[in-house]
């Protein structure tokens, strides 16, 4: 191959070196050691504490640290009221729907055993590294415990200030699309209406993380208030060693983690080739709407966007399929239930992982008009840009399935939208890509 024509890259990711052997024991010991020596119990002072209360929390059926996110009824004999639920309909528990879909039910222990998932066979040399990839690289149960340990002490210890308040874990975390590295992102709920961001939510941030950076020091580091369209407070964790992004009340993103949820589920070569794009896209520093470029959550609207376009689609619009599970004004409570109930998507497309990659680059580069076009899930297709404000000279396009915003209104600069997509264009003429997944998790990229 000449110079010209040959793209070859080497990725090393920043994955613990052999996760994808990472087996099931490991993981119990590892859980098993965090709750014999309750390691984030220790975070809290004993003289904050009441002793009644730190015997509670583990072997006491009030304990709230047996649900794996608080948006989820504990069953029927282990329910019990929540402070503020006698008020707000929003936190009452409800009985567990009959679990006939394709979906994975979250669990009600806090160390369940991972849930095994047919994956996809692969059909050539290109799928196989792409399911390597994937095995390597997706969330472990034990990644999810440490998140919901410190959501559910964070939850305890915000409820000091915002009694009726409940703190619910979203985005990556829960929706099928999450890695070993993916940050934690946490919905801190005050009430059933909505909070105007720009005034109350920064105010209430402000008092959360006066109390991260005082009371909780000792275990949460560097909270920073960002002032954003949608504010939030930053902050990590030192048990878990996890980023968290902190938001309230939006409550867009309880709904759509549960949207993303049942598409990653429904079809199973759904999140391996999310994983893998999210993974070429932060190599090449394209997946920091911080900076600029395009978050994960619109790269994985851009992936089921692609597979609903397909001449014969790998997905269905759920919101057309099923309005009432993915109704945008359902009461917060009944949000979860809606996946289970989804039966798989039987696609008469029998196209490979390596196939799909290659077509997703494909269809960005030449297909998708992104001066004149939208992409929107909530249609299955390509739509014509809107013409309000927040759709007005912007570069890419992406809805929100919910509440209809651009998702990718953080690429707002001409030359990081010619960066994305000149990174796409190196990659569309490829007649193969090759992922050899080596114990240092080098990926060579390879193209004709």
């Amino acid at each position: 191959h000449s110079s010209t024509d040959q793209l070859s890259v080497q990725l090393f990711l920043n994955e613990e070196l052999d996760a994808k052997r990472l087996s099931v024991e490991a993981c119990k010991l590892e859980q098993l050691l965090v709750f014999s020596l309750s390691l984030p119990l220790r975070r809290l002072s004993d003289q904050s504490i009441p002793h009644d209360v730190k015997r509670q929390r583990f072997n006491s059926h009030r304990s709230e640290t047996t649900v794996v996110n608080q948006a989820v009824p504990l069953p029927v004999e282990h329910r019990y009221s929540l402070p503020g639920s006698n008020q707000s309909p929003l936190f009452h528990a409800h009985s567990i729907p009959d679990l006939t879909g394709c979906v994975p039910p979250l669990r009600y222990t806090l160390f369940p055993d991972p849930i095994e998932t047919p994956l996809p066979v692969a059909k050539d040399k290109l799928s196989q590294q792409v399911l390597e990839l994937f095995q390597a690289c997706q969330q472990q149960t034990c990644d999810l415990n440490r998140k919901e340990l410190c959501r559910t002490e964070l939850q305890r210890e915000i409820q000091q200030i915002f009694p009726q308040s409940r703190l619910f874990l979203v985005g990556s975390s829960l929706n099928g699309f999450g890695t070993r590295s993916s940050d934690g992102d946490l919905c801190l709920v005050v009430k059933e209406e909505p909070v105007n961001q720009k005034t109350e939510a920064r105010h209430i941030l402000s008092l959360v993380q006066k109390l991260f950076s005082t009371k909780l020091s000792s275990y949460i580091e560097r909270p920073q208030l960002i002032r954003a369209k949608v504010p939030i407070v930053k902050f990590r964790d030192k048990v878990s060693c996890v980023e968290f992004d902190l938001n309230v009340n939006n409550v867009v993103g309880i709904r759509n983690t549960f949207l993303l949820r049942t598409y990653a589920y429904i079809e199973n070569r759904v999140r391996p080739l999310v994983l893998v794009v999210k993974k070429w896209a932060s190599f090449h520093e394209l997946n920091d709407a911080s900076r600029g470029t395009l978050s994960s959550y619109t790269l994985v609207l851009m992936v089921l966007h692609y597979l609903q376009t397909l001449p014969e689609p790998i997905l269905p619009s759920l919101q057309k399929n099923y309005p009432e599970s993915f109704d945008p004004t359902m009461q917060l409570h009944l949000v979860h239930q809606a996946p289970c109930t989804i039966p798989p998507y039987l696609s008469k497309n029998g196209s490979s992982l390596g196939d799909l990659l290659i077509g997703f680059f494909k269809y960005y580069a030449t297909e998708f008009d992104w001066s004149h076009q939208m992409i929107s899930i909530r249609e299955a297709k390509a739509i014509p840009r809107p013409d309000g404000i927040e759709w007005r000279n912007k570069f890419i396009c992406v809805e929100e399935p919910f509440d209809r915003t651009n998702t990718a209104r953080a690429v707002h600069e001409k030359h990081k939208f010619d960066i994305i997509k000149g990174e796409i264009l190196k990659v569309k003429s490829a007649s193969h890509l090759i992922f050899p997944v080596t114990l240092a998790f080098k990926i060579v990229i390879q193209m004709n």
